[in-house]
Formats: C-alpha cells, structure tokens, sequence
C-alpha cells in the first residue's frame, strides 16, 4: 500500500512538479513513488473526504472485505456504501477487484488503496 495526499492545488503547482520529474528523469536519478489527487476547488475535496468516507476508508483498512461484509459491520445501506466505494475508488483511495464467490457467481472484494491519506490544503 502506498501514501496518498489529497490537497488543493492548481495547474501551476501541477506543472512545476513535472518540471521536477523531469528534472530527475534528465539527470538519471531516480523518481519517487508518489500518488496526488489535488482539486482546485476545496468544495470538491470536502465532497470527496465526507466524515462518512473517511469512516468508511478506515473500515475497510482494518477489515477488507466484500461491500456487504462491510456494509453490516459499518451498519450502513449496502447501496450508499457501494456508492462512497465508487467514489473513493475513483482516486485510488480503495481497490475494487472481482472475485469469484463459490457457488454464487462473483462479488467485489474492497480493500484499502492507501496506508494513508495525507491531507494538504493552503487556502489563501
């Protein structure tokens, strides 16, 4: 699993960190793995980061499971959870894969994408 920031940022921030990728790339050093959903507007990434999600992310990283296994454990609507997977998979915050449910055709097994979410946020 890896870190993932979530912050604020715009197309300036997004293009100075290529030209430091790409610094490194022309100087043969290696590039550090780092995964970054930046938003330019903070009303998305409080929509994204609801106290539910973040909740729903901590569930899942301790207990993975299937999106009803979990939905139980969390005492949720398998239908709102399967929704805030959806939207949280988007970002790679969890991962979805299918696996085959013996006797019962397939289900979607959710496990954390992140060891950790790493918020960052300036607001000017």
């Amino acid at each position: 699993m890896s870190k993932v920031t979530v912050k604020l940022g715009g197309p300036e921030e997004f293009f100075a960190s290529g030209r430091r990728i790409a610094k490194l790339a022309d100087a043969g050093r290696r590039i550090p793995h780092r995964q970054v959903v930046a938003f330019e507007d903070a009303g998305d990434l409080l929509r994204l980061l609801t106290p539910a999600r973040m909740a729903l992310f901590r569930a899942i990283k301790s207990h993975p499971g299937s999106i009803t296994a979990i939905a139980t454990r969390a005492r949720r609507d398998r239908s709102a959870v399967t929704r805030d997977v959806a939207a949280l998979s988007r970002f790679g915050l969890v991962q979805v894969t299918q696996c085959v449910h013996p006797g019962h055709g397939h289900r979607k097994e959710v496990r954390a994408g992140a060891e950790e979410i790493r918020l960052e946020a300036t607001v000017k």
